[in-house]
């Protein structure tokens, strides 16, 4: 049994690149949880792909046993968050585990957009707040001024925030203290019936399915019988375990404590995160709130290149949705691209991150479609259905009215780039709600459509502001709007994998954009293919691919002119009937590249 008053858990939130991960590696670096010689940089990020970009995608746990100055050994649960707008869920989760936060603030950028949102979200789960401000060590920090940005901005108080490196390590020792003296330790009955909250769960190839958990109340040992709360699946679990950041077997996990547990799962969907774990024949009466739900904002189709690899994709979706709870992913079925799924993802990096994974985790090939949002449609006959895919737009005599999803999206800039800004924010037609300074900087709250932000807002606001501008959003609700199905059709067939919905004032741009690319991407056949962008029966955009020619009359030398136009006639007649009955074939390399339309 450990002492509660001993046990801090707790989450360092911050926004992206303030120095998280290489903070935490210091902190587990004093605290002795790794070796000099076993320590890398940023040792909790163990994805490749967050090594490459730089970023934490997944939340990690680690367990450290820290000597504090009263004499006592203290056990730190600490959790690790993203700093990304697109995985705010990871985040949710994490602080649903813990009881305290540790914001961390760079010291020369201050206070920005995902800093706001993470601190929300701490409050909202109640939890003790404790500053610290990173990177002081460089020469271009300002600790007085960014300590009262977080007083102004956020209403923290910030006058005892521990001043610290990741770099360097100067003030880890102080905010190993402050993390024991200023946060609350967990609450928690060893003796009434095991409750833990199912916080994480991932596929590993030699243990099956790990789980990790949060024990509220009882202590949950090996051989235990647990039964899952959600769906009332009953396994026994062969292992106890946590990360220090290694894993670590041990007999039992007591209230209040982090860990693992594996139990010969192999069904995959047995294991719902934020899911009530109890034990089957002492089951606690009340499960714990859970977390909320995701909610997809940007959905795509993928498809397998090789139709063969189809249930290969089916099996890597399904270990993905285990280890990210926030896909969300159903069957589909195109005529051009045969069977695949359409899938829900937090936003475009998320959706980026996904893909990457198929290739590299699971070695497959894929194509996705263009990102588009879901749509909610009022139909003539009061029904109302809402459409993720813009080919199962239903006949527009039957539609009613149309309602896009709105965000509302809080932007940080320097003062010398907001007319940039402004002008970027108006042209995706966002509608300002407020403007307010924060020293020199501008704090600038917009309306604007999902759709919008959906393709390359993001790019575009680094790119106007030398990468200065710092973004959140958060969906707001539905609103009406003047939309419209566009549809692409090659030789006069639609091809359903290529139709989008968008605003009416953009719908000509955006098709003609398309078919100019499609014209460059299609290999040229033996007749005359058109490329149409098309509103209903309306053509807004046309690109023709030119017939390949054969010289018929090359044998005619000499002689009547008749002859040659004779032959000429035949050939022409010859290429209506192949276009008549000829099928396109569109390479899908063309499809890949088509569908980039929002890279440009």
């Amino acid at each position: 049994m450990t002492d509660l008053s001993l046990i801090r858990n707790f989450a360092i939130i911050a926004h992206i690149d303030h120095g998280k991960s290489t903070l935490a590696d210091r902190m587990i670096e004093y605290c002795g949880g790794l070796s000099a010689r076993e320590m890398t940089e940023q040792v909790l990020d163990s994805m490749d792909i967050e090594k490459e970009r730089g970023i934490t995608i997944k939340a990690q746990t680690v367990r450290l046993n820290y000597k504090a100055k009263d004499g006592k050994t203290y056990q730190l649960n600490l959790m690790d968050t993203p700093g990304h707008v697109d995985f705010s869920y990871e985040v949710s989760r994490s602080l649903a585990s813990c009881e305290g936060s540790v914001l961390v603030v760079d010291a020369t950028q201050g206070v920005e957009a995902q800093t706001l949102a993470n601190v929300y979200l701490a409050i909202d789960n109640n939890h003790e707040i404790l500053p610290v401000l990173n990177k002081v060590d460089l020469p271009s920090a300002d600790s007085e001024k960014v300590k009262q940005q977080i007083e102004d901005v956020i209403g923290l108080d910030a006058s005892n925030a521990i001043e610290t490196s990741g770099k360097t390590g100067l003030g880890v020792p102080e905010l190993l203290e402050a993390i024991v003296e200023r946060l609350p330790a967990p609450n928690g009955d060893e003796n009434a019936p095991l409750k833990a909250l199912l916080i994480d769960s991932w596929y590993d190839s030699y243990l099956g399915v790990v789980i990790l958990v949060r024990i509220h109340d009882g202590v949950l040992r090996k051989k235990t019988n647990i039964r899952m709360m959600s769906n009332g699946a009953v396994y026994q679990v062969d292992k106890v375990g946590i990360f220090t950041p290694k894993m670590q077997d041990i007999d039992a996990l007591y209230p209040g404590e982090v860990g693992f547990i594996t139990a010969s799962i192999k069904s995959v969907s047995d294991t719902s995160v934020g899911d009530t774990i109890t034990d089957n024949k002492n089951p606690c009466d009340k499960a714990l709130d859970g977390f909320k739900p995701s909610v997809p904002v940007v959905f795509c189709s993928i498809f397998p290149t090789d139709s063969s690899q189809y249930e290969a994709l089916k099996d890597a979706l399904a270990k993905l949705k285990l280890n990210d709870a926030s896909i969300d992913y159903t069957n589909e079925n195109s005529e051009a691209l045969g069977l695949g799924f359409r899938c829900g993802f937090l936003g475009l990096l998320h959706m980026e991150i996904i893909e990457e994974r198929i290739g590299r985790e699971f070695d497959l090939d894929i194509i996705t479609t263009a990102p588009s949002v879901a749509y909610k449609i009022h139909l003539s006959d009061g029904s109302d259905i809402m459409l993720h895919n813009p080919a199962d737009m239903p006949d527009l005599s039957t539609v009613r009215s149309i309602e896009e999803p709105m965000v509302r999206a809080t932007i940080l800039v320097p003062d010398n780039y907001l007319g940039a800004v402004l002008k970027l924010c108006t042209e995706r037609r966002g509608e300002q709600v407020e403007l307010t300074y924060v020293g020199s900087r501008a704090m600038v709250v917009y309306n604007i459509p999902l759709n919008e932000i959906v393709f390359d807002f993001y790019d575009r606001l680094k790119s106007i502001t030398s990468g200065y501008a710092s973004f959140d959003y958060e969906l707001t609700g539905y609103q009406e709007s003047d939309l419209v199905k566009v549809q692409i059709l090659i030789n006069e067939e639609p091809v359903d994998a290529l139709a989008f919905l968008c605003h009416r004032t953009e719908a000509e741009a955006r098709g003609r954009q398309i078919c100019e690319r499609l014209k460059d991407l299609i290999p040229r056949h033996l007749f005359k293919i058109p490329i149409q962008a098309a509103i209903g029966g309306r053509t807004v955009a046309r690109e023709t691919i030119s017939a390949l020619r054969k010289d018929v009359t090359a044998k005619c030398y000499g002689g009547d002119v008749t002859r040659k136009r004779k032959l000429l006639d035949k050939q022409k007649k010859g290429k209506q009937r192949m276009r008549q009955f000829g099928k396109v074939e569109v390479p899908q390399s063309a499809f890949i590249e088509a569908l980039r339309i929002g890279d440009d």
